[in-house]
C-alpha cells in the first residue's frame, strides 16, 4: 500500500504491517484513505483529532447554510385593491429574505363557474410584486384553488 506519513510525506509504497508499525512508533492511527486506488492509499493520522475536525466543518457549513421556506399567502376572488396592496407588502417582505412565496386562492361555491376570474386575480397580484420577483410555477388550477409559486428575482 501507498504510506502517506503524519507530516503528509509521501512514504512510497511499503507492506501493511511495516505500515502499522510506523503508525504505532509515532502513537497514530493508520487510516486508508482510497481503497480503491492501486495500490491502495493510506495515511498516518489522530483518527479522533480527524474526526473532531470533519464535525466541526460540517457544523461550519450547515451554520452558513441558508434554508428556503415556502411561505403561503392566501388570496380571495373578492379581494379588494388596498387589502390585495397590503399583502403584498407582506410578500416582498419575505421575497427580500429569500424565501418562495405561494399564491393560492381558494374558490368557494358559485365562484367554479368564474375560474378565469380568479387567474386574473392572482396574475394581478403578481404584477404588484413584478419588480422584485419571477414566476417558479405559473398559475394553475387544482381543484377549488388556484395556485403560482414566485421566488425572489431580479
Amino acid at each position: 500500500m501507498r504510506l502517506i506519513g503524519s507530516d503528509g510525506a509521501q512514504l512510497g509504497i511499503v507492506h501493511i504491517a511495516k505500515a502499522q508499525a510506523i503508525a504505532d512508533d509515532e502513537g497514530m492511527d493508520l487510516v486508508m484513505i482510497s481503497p480503491t486506488a492501486t495500490p491502495p492509499v493510506c495515511k498516518v493520522i489522530d483518527y479522533s483529532k480527524y474526526k473532531y475536525e470533519q464535525q466541526k466543518r460540517e457544523r461550519e457549513m450547515r451554520k452558513n447554510q441558508k434554508v428556503v421556506e415556502m411561505k403561503i399567502m392566501w388570496l380571495s376572488m373578492t379581494i379588494d385593491d388596498n387589502d390585495m396592496k397590503t399583502k403584498a407588502k407582506a410578500c416582498s417582505k419575505w421575497l427580500a429574505e429569500g424565501n418562495k412565496v405561494k399564491l393560492s386562492l381558494r374558490m368557494i361555491g358559485r365562484q367554479m363557474a368564474y375560474s378565469a376570474n380568479a387567474v386574473t386575480v392572482v396574475n394581478k397580484f403578481y404584477e404588484l410584486l413584478a419588480d422584485n420577483a419571477k414566476i417558479e410555477k405559473p398559475a394553475a388550477q387544482e381543484g377549488r384553488s388556484i395556485t403560482m409559486v414566485i421566488a425572489p428575482g431580479k
